[in-house]
């Protein structure tokens, strides 16, 4: 049937949903205050994916890639938890990720 979906196209269409450009995830988590600004820190090199440096702000991201921010007066290691659809309050923006190394966490 025409409007079904199979349990595998499900776990696609969630997926597809928790899928992010990488310089809103970073605005929406308050790494970056806009998105000229994290735009500007994914170009420069300052981020990771999974341990590879990316410079494409437009580059998905999805719950479970763990990001290295090479921030201007820190250093940052968390894995992603879940996207949003704007940017929150700073305690709805901690749900967003998990930190993996220890950093100042100070903002």
């Amino acid at each position: 049937m025409a409007g079904r979906r199979g349990p595998r196209e499900e776990e696609d269409g969630a997926q597809e949903e928790a899928r992010q450009r990488l310089d809103k995830w970073l605005v929406y988590a308050r790494f970056a205050k806009t998105r000229s600004v994290a735009s500007e820190l994914v170009e420069n090199g300052r981020v990771r994916i999974n341990g590879v440096r990316t410079t494409n702000p437009a580059r998905p991201v999805v719950p479970g890639d763990v990001l290295t921010l090479a921030l201007p007066r820190d250093t940052r290691v968390v894995r992603i938890l879940g996207a949003a659809d704007r940017r929150g309050s700073f305690s709805v923006a901690q749900g967003l990720y998990e930190e993996i190394s220890p950093g100042s966490g100070d903002r």
